[in-house]
């Protein structure tokens, strides 16, 4: 997996008595694993703090190396650990920074097709009535959940190879070899061997509950598509801090909607360090609404920097994690994690709150309220180019230029859909920039009854 596999003896020396190196790094050294923990339970610890790209297990010396996406996630999650020493079956580990800047591998240049959704740990490939087949273990099961929604019936070439995925009956792959059929990401210690013989004959079944996904394509025999052997580059979904071991997703009857059992308050976020003098309950509802239906809002009153925000279900809840923690809004770095609370209460009749609770569990703003919606298709990050729908045939270039400049953007590009002018892209001065004005304009008023669409763009112009 890895063409510099680090030093571990020297690591080890400048481990004794638990201390960091003093540089920060991105690779973060964990010692003391037990035997028997997953590359899944390992990703996990990290997956709270910001996406995990890579990792590195050591198994027969207890050791795993974690590259996250960032310095700064590697410093939160440091801190995090420090004074909370984490525990993996019941044991504790220990967590500091590595020499090392990153882990390289030897597939950056393959097709990532399924980490852009998160930390692929393990891929079988095979041939299986006249198909070409393959199974994908995530790190977490609502990564599975979404690259299903998202890549299910899509093509990887243009007309051929066409996806079909479902979740299947596996809750684990077991991997024997590292080869062009079967890879484990997470272990550098396999053989190459000659194939992967033990993959189980009744492999899927629609919307079972696992982690582990099934992809399969229809196009010419013996065409096998690109999937590559992927690192996890994409946005992780984070658990609450911690090992859960594999997830199990329960998918409802309205598709785009499931629950994570056994994570008490897991749709209620802790949102801290917020600006007490800009931020308003129904600015954090439009923002966090990027990720999910949001239900309830509420800024505390004696603290007003602290709020929380209930989403429709778990699985919204951990995306606006992986997407907000760590933004920045009204000059401050905002913190999501998740909430000891399972529901948040309006206030009593009579009781003081000065309107910093709200209940939008009725709003017709919801993004995803329609199980069939593109919207679960079209998430992605703060960035500084905006997408703008919804545009009546009316409003010029400049009328939403002066729009965005008056609520203070610096408007650096914009541009219409060459085949659909109620569509548009405006690229602002900064990411923050950008995340103001969706709050302060999506849902824009034009008049006769047509309001702006604004959602965060893959694109740049």
């Amino acid at each position: 997996m890895s063409n510099s596999t680090p030093a571990t003896d020297n690591e080890k020396k400048k481990s004794k008595g638990n201390r960091s190196p003093c540089s920060p790094s991105r690779v973060l050294h964990i010692r003391q694993i037990p035997s028997g923990v997953t590359g899944a339970e390992v990703v996990s610890l990290g997956l709270p703090f910001g996406k995990v790209t890579n990792l590195l297990m050591l198994r027969g010396k207890g050791q795993a190396f974690l590259e996250m996406a960032s310095v700064d996630a590697a410093v939160s999650m440091v801190n995090y650990y420090t004074p909370a020493t984490p525990h993996l079956h019941n044991q504790p580990v220990y967590i500091q920074y590595s020499n090392y800047k990153e882990l390289r591998t030897d597939n950056q240049h393959n097709q990532a097709i399924f980490s852009k959704f998160g930390f692929v740990l393990k891929i079988v490939m095979f041939h299986k009535n006249n198909q070409f087949q393959a199974l994908l273990q995530f790190a977490d099961a609502t990564n599975a959940y979404y690259a299903k929604m998202s890549l299910d019936g899509h093509s990887i070439y243009t007309g051929c190879c066409t996806l079909r995925i479902d979740f299947s009956k596996l809750t684990n792959l077991t991997v024997k070899y590292n080869n062009d059929k079967s890879r484990d990401f997470t272990r550098i210690d396999l053989p190459f061997g000659d194939g992967q013989r033990t993959v189980e004959t009744s492999l899927s079944t629609p919307f079972a509950t696992q982690n582990t996904i099934f992809p399969s394509y229809t196009g010419p025999p013996g065409f096998a598509p690109a999937l590559g052997f992927p690192q996890g580059a994409g946005p992780s979904i984070p658990p609450v801090p911690g090992a859960l071991g594999p997830l199990t997703v329960t998918t409802s009857a309205a598709p785009g909607h499931m629950t994570i059992p056994g994570i008490p308050g897991s749709s209620v976020l802790l949102v801290s360090n917020l600006n007490p003098e800009a931020i308003t309950p129904y600015g954090l509802f439009i923002l966090f609404g990027v990720y999910g239906d949001v239900h309830r809002v509420k800024i505390m009153f004696k603290k007003r920097g602290i709020a929380l925000v209930q989403m429709a279900d778990a699985s919204q809840a951990q995306l606006a994690i992986s997407y907000l923690n760590g933004q920045k809004l009204y000059g401050r770095v905002m913190r999501a994690t998740l909430s000891k609370y399972q529901t948040i209460q309006l206030p009593r009749e009579g009781q003081e709150d000065k309107g910093l609770t709200k209940d939008y569990s009725n709003s017709p703003l919801h993004r995803f309220k329609n199980p069939c919606s593109k919207n679960f298709q079209n998430i992605f990050p703060p960035s500084a180019t905006l997408h703008l729908s919804n545009i009546p045939p009316s409003v010029t270039v400049d009328d939403l230029k002066n729009l965005f400049t008056s609520k203070g953007s610096t408007v650096r590009g914009f541009r219409f859909f060459q085949k659909d002018c109620k569509m548009a892209l405006i690229q602002l001065g900064s990411v923050e920039e950008a995340v103001h004005a969706l709050i302060e304009l999506h849902n824009h008023d034009f008049g006769e009854n047509q309001h702006l669409r604004v959602s965060f763009s893959k694109s740049t112009i």
